[in-house]
């Protein structure tokens, strides 16, 4: 084609096919910029959506836009304005996208052709480029985020057998040239090419003065604009929830609610923008077209959070990096107690000053691009093979070559809390410059802080609390509202005791501990830190919205408990947690575990407080401790969750030991270590054994902790032999013993004890039927043994040999839970549930306790043999086969699976056979289904070099380069507690 006829070419009007994702309208309201310009470019533009038409006729007046009312995705289902339902998001995508996806791409391929599409836009539906591949037109996404990144996390909570829906969805987006990315964006790895533009915002046609006139609303009124695209399940607004002097807009309402004095009802098609640049500040959930258009506007908004959603940790911490958000809680959104959010919001001063033409500029490079302009590099070009990808915890996919890509604001977070791919070292002189400038801000009246570096660390951060007052912008390794919060949490005259709990590396031993197994622990050198202050309730430094709640109640001061906990950023929770402990009480009793776990529930973003707000109400209930005091609490954990370490053991284990402590209770080691299992059973609701706590409060460095889970009896300490060595290699794959396989296993194993008892009792019967010898049986003692499995209180109390022999063909692999508790009536396991709808895998889940228990036995006896190749050998042998075990039950992964296979061809090259073998054996450890994989070898410089090179092939694979977990400290019991009091005194705000 000669120059002449190209450019005559880019003068033809252009057919853009705009497919937009059922998600809510703010994908809607975006997608009307970009087809405006497109449409003022002169080319015509279809979109497939299923959002109301008014969403674009009322802003688009034009013979170019034509509406085809199909939907094609459905987003992310919501039980209500707060809370996704992620099982049943994950159920309605494969009801509208994957069943009939055959039938969609056909329909899809027959109607680009009909309208002889030029291009085709995704914001951001997956099946559209694959449909535009497969009709031979190129494709783009416009988004900011992606559905696979989104539904990977809800995949963890409903089971892997979903997980083929995350994969489809990848490699459906790999079929795109490339991506618009608006800002605010998650990771997106299945992504090629990466084009950046600015906010798409949608225009104002009013002023601020006209909308004002309009509503017959005077300038000396404060306007807050409720926005949640629908209302919380149950909520009702009152006159009383607003303050003197303000009015609210409210979005979204139905017509038949009657709205309260001070709340105005707008119409459906209310033009919103304009309306929120009418307002002083705006009330809502987090979603791209609100936080867009806030910034926009310099808008403050009062946000709560949504229940699992992915994209918002990232809209969120862009948000507050332009100083443009104030978040309440949950609980006193729907309490009404807002006014101290709205007083916040006017003193804010949003600063985002960069380009909101993104609408504009993505219009552009869609004409440009489909004029044959490339933007593509030469290198990713044209669709590739996916691979797996860990972002952030999820399994994705991503292209080969490219680089995973994490927004600068979200993971500044990630490298400053100390996740990081090795452990420090401790210097000696370093600890020394801390120890002498903790010392001159702080004296300790009880205690050592043995040399501890982290320990130093955290006193320091506390002497530097004061000075974050001032200069709130300096993050440092934490958040600015982490900073803020905390600086205003103590009150300095006043002591504070500071507890401190490893984390812990599961040797052997793992989820056979809730069936009686002997475990093998080790602590780790990552612990959790805690400061607490027991203070009088007219003492206690309260936060504003604490302070005002109280005063709504019209009392005096009441005890109140306030925890700040550093590193939310890293699991998208709250920072700050605060209760009255009143609550914890009807009438002069403590509440019920059941009615502690709901109150927990109830917002999923400050669930996390249960894990150490619920040591005080098991110190309540099981000690009959009566907290007449306020208790603020700081919680500073280097345990990265989800890896499988025992973040929680180490959090429970150090609150209550600050909090015991703090108020004179003398709780020795192991009972501390039982009280904290009652609160990860029966206030948070996760059904763990007894190992994690046990380790974190009784172990000491650099030795196992030997245990027998019946309950927990510990029997030792264990020493490591000089030439062994231990390490933790960190998969990147969130783990969870909340998690649906690791409790459906557990209960398969307690349902197969029920099952060996009923076969036990059974032959038993028959057995005395027959004067003391059952049929086939000629071994002395049967009846005894019988008697005993009859009332088989540990699936460990039975052997191998014995399973095989009576027991394991007589298991059903897998039992239904209705026909179990028709035959068996109750597993009789307290923490936890059956669902009588589900398949429970049961031999593989009952055979692995039995096999484990010798297995670890048999470690243990190795430790002390003859040093020698044949025993390093069959200490990583017995790691093999625990790791092989898991993954029968069902709880392995594939970045364990990998990590293991990467240390078995260390094990095997040739490198290590023609000398001395470094790398013996590796296991998934604890819960499984993610986390850490513990790896044995020899003690060597070899060995080291060899855990960091399969540490380096696992990133080039994943794109994830995994934490190492190296050395061992001492448990809770062994430090103790610090008693510390300020020098000199910080100003009190």
């Amino acid at each position: 084609m000669g120059t002449a006829s190209v450019e005559e070419s880019k003068k033809r009007p252009l057919v853009f096919a705009y497919y937009v994702t059922g998600h809510g309208f703010g994908h809607a309201t975006r997608v009307v910029e970009v087809a405006r310009n497109l449409i003022l470019a002169g080319h015509d533009v279809h979109v497939v959506t299923g959002a109301p038409a008014f969403v674009f006729t009322s802003e688009i007046q034009s013979p170019r836009l034509f509406l085809r009312k199909v939907l094609l995705d459905c987003g992310a289902v919501q039980a209500d304005a707060l809370t996704v339902d992620r099982l049943a998001s994950l159920e309605k995508y494969s009801e509208t996208a994957v069943v009939p996806r055959a039938s969609i791409l056909a329909t899809e391929v027959e109607w680009l052709k009909s309208i002889k599409a030029d291009f085709v836009v995704s914001d951001v539906v997956p099946v559209a480029c694959r449909a535009a591949a497969d009709a031979g037109i190129p494709s783009v996404c416009i988004t900011n985020f992606s559905w696979d990144f989104i539904y990977a996390e809800y995949v963890m909570a409903a089971g892997n057998h979903h997980r083929s829906i995350v994969w489809q969805i990848a490699e459906d987006y790999s079929h795109c040239e490339f991506l618009i990315r608006l800002p605010g964006y998650c990771p997106m790895p299945a992504f090629r090419d990466i084009i950046d533009v600015p906010l798409v915002v949608r225009r104002l046609h009013k002023s601020r003065k006209e909308v004002r006139k309009e509503l017959g609303i005077g300038e000396d009124v404060k306007v807050v604009i409720l926005n949640f695209g629908g209302q919380p399940a149950g909520w009702k607004l009152k006159e009383e929830y607003l303050p003197t002097g303000w009015l609210c807009l409210v979005c979204g309402a139905s017509e038949s609610e009657k709205l309260p004095p001070k709340f105005l009802k707008l119409a459906k098609d209310a033009y919103t923008p304009d309306l929120m640049a009418a307002s002083d500040c705006m009330l809502g959930k987090i979603g791209y077209g609100t936080v867009s258009e806030a910034l926009a506007y310099k808008l403050p908004f009062v946000f709560v959070r949504r229940d699992y959603f992915n994209e918002e940790p990232f809209l969120r911490n862009m948000l507050e990096y332009y100083q443009g958000g104030v978040e309440m809680i949950r609980r006193d959104l729907l309490t009404g107690h807002w006014r101290p959010y709205l007083e916040r919001a006017m003193t804010l001063n949003p600063c985002y000053e960069g380009g909101i033409n993104g609408g504009e500029a993505a219009a552009r490079i869609l004409q440009d691009t489909a004029y044959g302009k490339n933007y593509t590099l030469d290198k990713l070009s044209g669709p590739r093979r996916l691979r797996d990808a860990i972002v952030l915890g999820y399994q994705l996919q991503r292209v080969p070559g490219r680089d995973l890509c994490i927004p600068d604001w979200y993971a500044n977070a990630e490298s400053e809390l100390g996740l990081r791919t090795g452990s420090p070292t401790a210097v000696t002189a370093e600890n020394n410059s801390l120890a002498d400038s903790f010392s001159q801000d702080f004296e300790i009246l009880h205690g050592d802080f043995l040399g501890l570096s982290d320990t130093l660390s955290f006193l320091k951060s506390l002497a530097g609390l004061d000075a974050l007052v001032d200069s709130p912008t300096k993050t440092g390794k934490h958040t600015i509202r982490e900073q803020k919060a905390a600086a205003g949490l103590f009150n300095w005259e006043e002591d504070i005791f500071v507890a401190r709990a490893p984390g812990r590396l599961d040797v052997m031993g793992g989820i056979a501990d809730y069936s009686g197994s002997l475990v093998l622990q080790m602590p780790i050198r990552e612990a959790c830190h805690v400061a607490v202050q027991k203070i009088h309730p007219s003492k206690q430094r309260l936060w504003k919205h604490a302070l005002a709640r109280q005063q709504d109640k019209g009392q005096g001061p009441t005890p109140v408990l306030q925890i700040v906990s550093y590193g939310s950023e890293l699991s998208n929770r709250g920072p700050t947690f605060d209760m009255d402990l009143s609550d914890f009480l009807e009438g002069d009793e403590p509440i019920t575990y059941e009615k502690a776990r709901q109150y927990f529930a109830r917002d999923p973003s400050q669930r996390w407080a249960a894990y150490v707000a619920g040591t005080v109400l098991v110190l309540m209930k099981e000690l009959g401790i009566r907290f007449e005091n306020s208790i603020s609490l700081l919680v500073s954990s280097a345990v990265p969750e989800g890896k499988g370490v025992s973040s929680s053991a180490s959090v429970e284990v150090a609150s209550m030991s600050a909090i015991a402590a703090s108020h004179g209770l003398n709780i020795i080691p192991r009972e501390l270590a039982l009280l904290c299992q009652k609160v990860e059973n029966h206030v948070v609701g996760a059904p763990c054994g007894v190992m994690d706590q046990m380790t974190s409060a009784c172990g000491e460095a650099n030795k196992l902790l030997a245990m027998i889970c019946q309950p927990a009896e510990v029997l030792g300490l264990v020493d490591i032999p000089g030439h062994i060595r231990v390490w933790g290699i960190d998969s990147g794959i969130r783990h969870s013993v909340g998690g649906a396989d690791y409790g459906s296993v557990r209960i398969g194993a307690f349902m197969g004890r029920e099952i060996v008892k009923s076969i036990a009792s059974t032959l038993l019967s028959q057995s005395l039927s027959t004067n003391g010898r059952y049929p086939d049986d000629s071994e002395e003692g049967g009846v005894e043994l019988l008697e005993a499995e009859a009332s088989l209180d540990y699936l460990c109390n039975l052997s191998p040999h014995r399973y095989e022999a009576m027991y394991a063909k007589m298991l059903p692999d897998s039992l239904i839970g209705e026909s179990f508790v028709g035959k068996y009536s109750d597993h009789c396991d307290p923490v936890t549930t059956i669902d009588k709808t589900r398949n429970y895998g049961v031999r593989a889940a009952a055979r692995h306790p039995i096999y484990e228990n010798f297995r670890v036995k048999a470690f243990k006896a190795l430790l002390t043999s003859a040093t020698s190749d044949d025993q390093l050998t069959a200490l990583g042998e017995l790691l093999y086969q625990c790791h092989y075990s898991y993954s029968d039950c069902g709880l392995g992964s594939d970045g364990t699976n990998r990590l293991v296979q990467l240390v078995q061809e260390m094990q095997h090259s040739k490198a290590s056979k023609s000398g001395e073998g470094t790398l013996y054996g590796a296991k998934i450890t604890g819960g499984g289904s993610g986390g850490t994989v513990c790896v044995i070898g020899r003690n060597s410089l070899r060995s080291s070099e060899q855990i960091l090179e399969i540490q380096r092939r696992y990133k080039a694979a994943t794109g994830y380069l995994p934490i190492l977990f190296e050395g061992s400290s001492p448990g809770a019991g062994r430090f103790g507690y610090l008693k510390i009091r300020c020098r000199n005194l910080p100003k009190q705000n």
